[in-house]
């Protein structure tokens, strides 16, 4: 893609990856993107619209993707995470300039796949607004299939998930999307 070609891009992009602190308490949750509803992303029923909510946890999980180690000199080295499964849960409205924050928690990871979680929540209300959940994958992008991560990567992960084993989890999370029928 040229250079000059419209592209999404992240508030995080270009930016570089975080000190991680070997010893010392993990945030649980990670609060790592904070931001305002802009009016780009109101619909026309005049709250936040369902892309829009997707667009948060992206930007949310990239931040994430830095907290760990994941920058763009990691991707040029040829590794990336990748996502393959959104759920995003519906669960109060977000309008026109509503201040917002998202937590960010590590629900399982294995050698090559990790699941977080993103609740966000009105800063002003303290209400919850959404949830969504990914999972994740990590990408060999030379030979564009899954790879194991690195020990470093899986280690930092790892923390992250025993860090935020206490917390609490709705329980919609992790459920299959369908109709259940009786």
């Amino acid at each position: 893609m040229p250079e000059d070609e419209a592209r999404i891009r992240t508030p995080f992009e270009g930016t570089r990856r975080m000190e991680w602190q070997e010893s010392g308490e993990l945030p649980a949750p990670l609060v790592l993107y904070r931001s305002e509803v802009p009016q780009a992303w109101v619909d026309y029923n005049d709250h936040m619209s369902e892309s829009s909510y997707l667009l948060a946890f992206g930007h949310s999980a990239d931040a994430f993707f830095r907290f760990v180690g994941i920058d763009e000199d990691y991707r040029a080295a040829g590794h990336s995470l990748f996502t393959v499964e959104t759920h995003i849960h519906n669960i109060s409205q977000a309008r026109k300039g509503d201040s917002f924050e998202l937590a960010l928690a590590v629900l399982d990871v294995d050698a090559k796949r990790v699941h977080i979680m993103h609740m966000m929540r009105n800063v002003n209300t303290d209400e919850i607004v959404a949830a969504g959940e990914q999972l994740l994958v990590h990408v060999d992008t030379e030979i564009g299939r899954s790879a194991t991560m690195g020990d470093q990567l899986f280690e930092r992960i790892s923390q992250l998930q025993q860090a935020h084993a206490g917390l609490e989890r709705p329980a919609f999370i992790g459920r299959p999307l369908g109709i259940r029928r009786r």
